[in-house]
């Protein structure tokens, strides 16, 4: 009678610590799976590798799983919301479009003023040698 009471110990004990075992392994995956992580699959396909590893990754996925929050992303944004970050972005886009617009007016009026300039300057070129003033240079060589 004592043995089957020992032996049915020894069942309970081993069912509990094989259960317990796979319950721990778990636990990557549940903290995932609560942070919504965007790799929560992954995180759990590696807690059933690391029973066969010897438990050798269980720590790395646990911190694996702890890096990522919802609300702040992988951690490393300065303590900005995602949100925020959008609208800063978005702000900057809109000085950089406008830096662009004043720069493309100025040298779209460069060019104008210049073509126009070398309009002129084309013109005075076609008049006849005759008209020219006596000081510039291509009256003196004709003389």
């Amino acid at each position: 009678m004592l043995n089957y009471i020992a032996l049915g110990m020894l069942v309970f004990v081993a069912l509990v610590l094989f259960y317990g075992i796979i319950a721990l392994h778990d636990i990557p995956y549940e903290i995932a799976k609560h942070r919504n992580h965007p790799q929560q699959d992954a995180i759990h396909v590696a807690g059933w590798v690391s029973l066969f590893t010897l438990h050798l990754i269980w720590p790395f996925l646990w911190i694996w799983a702890s890096l990522y929050r919802e609300d702040r992303g992988w951690g490393f944004a300065k303590g900005e919301t995602p949100g925020h970050a959008v609208e800063r972005l978005e702000e900057r886009n809109r000085e950089l479009s406008a830096r662009l617009q004043d720069v493309e007016s100025a040298l779209l009026g460069a060019v104008v003023t210049s073509s126009s300039s070398r309009a002129e300057d084309t013109a005075s070129d076609l008049t006849p040698s005759s008209a020219k003033s006596p000081a510039s240079p291509d009256a003196e060589s004709n003389q």
